[in-house]
């Protein structure tokens, strides 16, 4: 996959950041954006193009991921919901 644009980056992460206040719960809600906002500050200076690319691919699984869980969640009710283990993982910024 070619490198992406600065303008696609930034549109990732605002689609991001858009999911995640998707979340009904407070608490799921500022956790999503804390982990897309920390793992976009984290990487701001990487410059290897195999590295961008690898991010950018892990941040795409990651949208996916959020759309699902907060569609997820609206369905069900809190007690019963769980986070994947995916989501947790450090390496997934």
């Amino acid at each position: 996959m070619a490198s992406c644009s600065r303008t696609q980056v930034i549109s990732l992460y605002r689609m991001l950041v858009k999911e995640s206040k998707k979340f009904s719960s407070y608490n799921y809600r500022t956790y999503a954006l804390r982990r897309v906002k920390d793992g976009f500050r984290e990487n701001l200076h990487v410059d290897n193009p195999k590295t961008l690319d690898t991010l950018i691919n892990e941040a795409r699984e990651n949208l996916a991921l959020i759309k699902r869980q907060a569609s997820y969640a609206s369905f069900v009710s809190y007690s019963s919901f769980h986070w994947p283990s995916v989501f947790f993982s450090k390496d997934s910024c």
